[in-house]
Order: C-alpha cells, then structure tokens, then sequence
C-alpha cells in the first residue's frame, strides 16, 4: 500500500510541477528532472528502483505509438535521407567516438566497456524530442527529422549494445555477423509491424461502430505488438513505430471524425501523464546511483561525463552539417533529392543542439547485466550506470534549458525556398 501512496503523490507532484512549469514558461521536461533531482535527496523519499524492462514495457509503447501516429508521413518520406543517415550511421559514429574518448580518458575502462557505453548513450531519444521541442514553434520538417531518427535509432543503438556486451564476456566481434543480424532485426521488426497493423485494421473495421472499443484496441496494440516482437527477439520499439505509422495512415481514410476527436482527447491524458512521470522517474534515480559510488569518484565521473556529452554533441554537429553539404550537393548535381528535402545552417544547429539522450539510454543502462556468463561480476557496472545517468541528465538539463534561447536566437527555421 506504501508504494501506491508514493506513486500517487509523485503523480500529483508531477501533474503540479507542469502546470507551474506552463505559468512560468520554462520547458516542463527539464522542471520535472529538476524536481525529481530535488525529492530524490529527500531523507523520508523511499527507495524507487526502476525496472527496465517495466519501464521499456509500461511507457515506451504508448509514447512511441502516439509520436509515430501523428508524424506527418509525407514530410518523413521527404526527409528519410537525412532520417536514416542520422539513425543508422550517426549512431555507430557516435558508438565509436564515445568509445574512443572513455577509453583514454577513464581509468581501468576496456575498449569492450568503452563500446558499451558508446552503445548505451549513442541514440538520441524520442520522449526527450517531443517534450524539449514542444511549443517552441519549430517547422513541422525539423519536427520530423527529430523525432523521425529518435523513433528509428534505437535499433541501431541495440545491435551495437548487445554486441559490445557480448565482447565484455568474452566473445569475438565479427562485421559480418553484426551486419547479418542488423539486417535481420531490421526485416524482422518491420514484418512483425506491418503485420500487427493489418491485423489491428481489420479488427477496427469490423467494430467500427463502437466507439469505445476501437479506443480501447488501438490503446491495447502497442503493447501487444511490443511484446511481439521482443518475444521474436527484434526492436519492439521499432515495431511499435511501424504500427503507429500504418494507424496514423488508416485513421485519415476509415476513422469517422467523432472517433479522432474522442481518441485524441483520451490520448491527450495518457501522454500528458506517461511523458511528465517518466522526467520525474530519471531525476529520482541521480541520487540513488550516487551512493552507489565512491566520494572520490563522484566529481572526476561528472567530469568524464560532462567530456563525453560535449564529445557527442560535437559528432553531432559534424554529421549533420556534413548532411546538409551532401543534400546541397546531390540537389545542384540533379540527383534523386528533392527542394522540400534540404535543410539550411540554422535547421541544421537546431537538429544538433536538439540531440538529447533520454529514457531509453537509462533503461538500457539499468538493464546491464550484474554477472557475466562465468559468474564474475560485470566490470565497472556502476561506473558506466553513472556515466549513463550524469549523460542524459547534463544532456536534457544543458540543451534542453538553453533550446529555447537557441531557437529564439536563431529565429525560426525554413526549409530553403
């Protein structure tokens, strides 16, 4: 009953805490983590361990669906070139730098370990996009490059990190082998997607003239497809996405509108309610993995973390100016590239500076394993769990504070006329 209490009063905390953030304008992610930070030194908090699995499982699917639904699709075709050079080759970029930097610059950490990190802290995150992003009057087009490559990347990020765990134990990396099973997570999450999205149509047409259980089904789906495809052992986040993407394009064309009005408002509620409680739940757990450390390490790790936030920010900043110079390029040298498809300077800071880690980089770390195969224990575990943590809070604190200030600075953003 204890923990019940506690949940409640950190839901009345959280749905306060955003609306105070409203009447201030300060962005209310960043007030959220803030206030999370604050109550998780508080002597009477009560421990409040994340699961990973629960929280991949209970806030992912919902949060990732709704992101996916309302994308515009027209603009993700548009700009799927710059969406899959950020999601796929910007994240083993990023897997590779981090690597590089930990490795020389933390003591007693392997490049197996360096390369763990690199993994868990490569993608950038969806949750983290939307809540920064929002309200801040960015072109729908920049939206969709956000939050189209936070939506893609985990899958790239996963394969690198299972890889990366697998060399800590001991196993040998072959390119071909990671290659191989990319490609097969990469068909298999797309089959396991499209399939829950016909089999999710054809229910909706058959009880279209209930309001309530269309709702209900189309709430219930994403965790269905979730388990799914983890159960098949490919990205259940990226099925996920699939599943809203094929929604969204049947909602335009089947959905009366008495129906989108009432999911909207319904959906309305669960994000408002998923996406502030998941802030409060990240800042909750600083103070915990603190004492996990020793005094003398604290300061020196929020250092190195503070390097490689600034390290990945920086390959941030190269690729994507690299992109826009490459789109430039293909577009005067009359390739496949479309006007609508390029972006200028300012887009191109504001994608970089909107770079956040988030939720799925702590549940990945939280799940690290406590034991390797033989029985010894996973080195530097609590190490690398910090460095995860002091990442994405420097990351969602500094960009996402000083976003506002960017965009206001820079002006709001067009695509090249």
């Amino acid at each position: 009953m204890e923990n019940y209490a506690v949940i409640l009063v950190l839901m009345a905390l959280m749905i306060g805490v955003s609306g105070l953030a409203e009447k201030i304008k300060a962005p209310v992610p960043v007030l959220l983590l803030l206030a999370g930070i604050i109550i998780g030194f508080s002597p009477s908090m009560p421990v409040i361990e994340l699961d990973p699995e629960i929280i991949m499982l209970i806030f992912l699917p919902p949060l990732l669906f709704d992101a996916a639904f309302n994308i515009s699709f027209k603009d993700f075709r548009t700009h799927f070139n710059t969406i899959s050079t950020l999601a796929i080759g910007l994240v083993f970029l990023t897997t590779i730098g981090i690597a590089v930097v930990a490795y020389y610059l933390i003591p007693g950490m392997t490049w197996p370990l360096a390369f763990v990190l690199g993994a868990i802290l490569s993608a950038t995150d969806a949750v983290a996009a939307m809540g920064i992003t929002k309200g801040l009057g960015l072109p729908h087009s920049t939206v969709t490059i956000l939050e189209g490559e936070s939506l893609v990347n985990d899958a790239s990020a996963l394969v690198a990190y299972r890889f990366a765990v697998s060399a800590v134990a001991g196993v040998a990396f072959h390119t071909g082998q990671a290659l191989l099973q990319f490609a097969l997570v990469l068909g298999g999450v797309f089959l396991v997607g499209f399939v829950a999205a016909q089999v999710l149509a054809w229910v909706l047409r058959f009880f279209h003239n209930n309001d309530l259980v269309v709702i209900c089904l189309v709430l219930l789906m994403p965790f269905v497809t979730y388990l799914l495809a983890e159960h098949f052992h490919v990205s259940g986040v990226i099925a996920v996405v699939i599943l809203g993407l094929g929604v969204s394009r049947l909602s335009r064309a089947t959905f009366p509108d008495r129906i989108k009005a009432q999911s909207k408002h319904f959906w309305d509620v669960i994000i408002f309610l998923l996406n502030g409680f998941i802030f409060l739940l990240i800042g909750l757990q600083f103070p915990l993995v603190l004492k996990t450390m020793h005094k003398q390490d604290v300061w020196p790790y929020i250092g190195y973390a503070a390097l490689i936030t600034l390290a990945a920010l920086l390959i941030r900043m190269a690729r994507v100016y690299l992109q826009q110079f490459n789109l430039q390029k293909a577009f005067q040298g009359k390739r496949r590239v479309s006007q609508e498809a390029l972006i200028d300077s300012r887009t191109s800071f504001i994608i970089t500076w909107s770079g956040m880690r988030g939720i799925v980089s702590l549940a990945i770390a939280l799940g690290l394993p406590v034991a390797l195969e033989d029985g010894s224990a996973f080195p530097l575990r609590n190490e690398i769990i910090f460095l995860s943590i002091a990442v994405v809070l420097l990351s969602l604190l500094g960009q996402g504070l000083t976003l506002p200030y960017v965009v206001k600075k820079l002006g709001r953003t067009k695509s090249p006329a």
